[in-house]
């Protein structure tokens, strides 16, 4: 009883912490000032103290209970503020689906140097650091995955298990034929893109992949979610995977899970522009945020499809191989059959930006011609005004009585007035001024 409330009675302080927070950022968003950026940045960095510093003091399963009670995008920011190390217990501890969305959507923004051996026991992946030679020794890893390794470590890893690795910074200057290979020795190569989907944007990520020996060796420059959702898959599940190669497949099957999620955030993306397009009549102010978002949607469209192609020509690669079993083989046949369903959903995806596209580009023509129209109308409405000013000012004796008259000069203003005013109510009777 003790336990929960105080687990209600720290969720209340995180709200609150999270109310302030969204308080201040949303003032100073809206504050005109010098700088205004670098303050916003410097808002943003001090105001999570207090719920870091909360955060540190509470057990992870309260941690956990808490995070589970709050709405997703709360659920995130909370999230970013758990210290790396106390992240994975407390991911252990959450539901699956709330623990595939927090890997997805967040981003860990270490690129430091890490190796971690996976070795089996009873069935499920343990994981071990890896920070001398010495650390190796006693192991027997399906699975080594180096993130952003130096070439020294690089060096001591390779020499241990008599396997060449290449440079993380280096994959994408290869070669599209050179990608996936098998060596004299019999070990298997291949460089292929991962994706990674942010708020702060997208992009592909290039990793190396090996199979030497039964042992799977990643390299990469940074962390992905894919790598942590199956870690932690392989973890908590008792006969996940067997060996390194079910640990490859299954990083593929993972990317095209992790694809399908973006594709369907895309999706949702693409549904909000379209109520706003067909829905409303939009201003070119509109249509220019409305462009930025579909541009910004199709090229994450185009990065998902590029990498269901690259997850398609490697697990293509590894079935006509012949380096997997029969249940393996299976599973890459699904693989397959599932890239394919998301390849037919990236063309329609791409159908519906170009026609969000089109139709908000016909919207900002149809603005320009209503601006068009107006000063057609005025410049037709001013010409018989013109014509009655060129002809009294052509001065000629004799044949203009109004010169003398008392009353030309308020004559002739009267009739240019009339020459305006018959030309708009002739235009607004058949419609041309809507």
């Amino acid at each position: 009883m003790s336990e929960e409330k105080d687990i209600l009675t720290n969720l209340e302080i995180v709200k609150e912490l999270l109310a302030k927070r969204k308080l201040v950022e949303d003032l100073v968003h809206r504050q005109e000032m010098p700088r205004h950026e670098l303050v916003e940045d410097m808002v943003q960095k001090q105001h999570p103290v207090g719920l870091h510093s909360l955060l540190e003091r509470i057990p992870l399963a309260e941690i956990a209970a808490i995070i589970e009670s709050l709405e997703p995008e709360d659920r995130l920011l909370v999230w970013n503020e758990v210290r790396e190390e106390r992240g994975e217990a407390i991911l252990e501890i959450l539901t699956d689906e709330i623990r595939e969305d927090l890997i997805c959507d967040s981003h860990l923004r270490n690129e430091k140097t890490s190796v971690t051996a996976f070795e089996l026991r009873n069935g499920r992946l343990s994981q071990i650091s890896v920070n001398t030679p010495y650390d190796l020794k006693c192991l027997k890893p399906i699975w080594i995955d180096l993130v952003a390794p130096t070439p020294e470590i690089r060096a001591w890893v390779g020499r241990f298990f008599d396997v060449q690795l290449p440079n993380p910074n280096h994959l994408t200057d290869l070669e599209a034929s050179a990608r996936f290979y098998v060596e004299d020795n019999g070990e298997i190569h291949l460089h292929s893109d991962f994706l990674l989907d942010t708020k702060e944007g997208s992009r592909n990520v290039a990793v190396a992949l090996i199979l030497h020996r039964d042992v799977l060796f990643t390299v990469r420059t940074e962390e992905l979610p894919v790598f942590r959702l199956q870690r932690l898959r392989a973890r908590t599940q008792p006969g996940y995977v067997t060996d390194g190669k079910d640990v490859l497949l299954d990083l593929y099957a993972a990317d095209a899970e992790y694809s399908a999620d973006a594709l369907e955030d895309v999706y949702a993306a693409l549904e909000v522009v379209s109520k706003h397009v067909l829905g409303t009549e939009v201003t070119d102010t509109e249509a220019a945020k409305i462009l930025a978002d579909i541009a910004r949607e199709e090229d994450l469209n185009g990065r998902i499809r590029r990498n269901v192609h690259d997850t398609r020509r490697a697990v293509s690669f590894l079935t006509r191989g012949k380096f997997l079993n029969s249940e393996q083989l299976d599973d890459a046949r699904q693989i397959l059959r599932d890239i394919e369903s998301l390849d037919g959903h990236t063309s329609f995806l791409f159908n519906k930006i170009n026609f969000l596209m089109d139709a908000t580009v016909g919207f900002v023509n149809i603005n320009q011609n209503k601006i068009i129209k107006i000063f057609s109308v005025a410049s037709v409405a001013m010409l018989p005004p013109t014509l009655i000013a060129s002809i009294y000012g052509m001065n000629f004796q004799g044949f203009f009585p109004e010169i003398h008259w008392q009353y030309g000069y308020p004559f002739s203003l009267g009739l240019m007035f009339i020459s305006i005013a018959v030309p708009f109510w002739f235009f607004g009777k058949k419609g041309w001024l809507r």
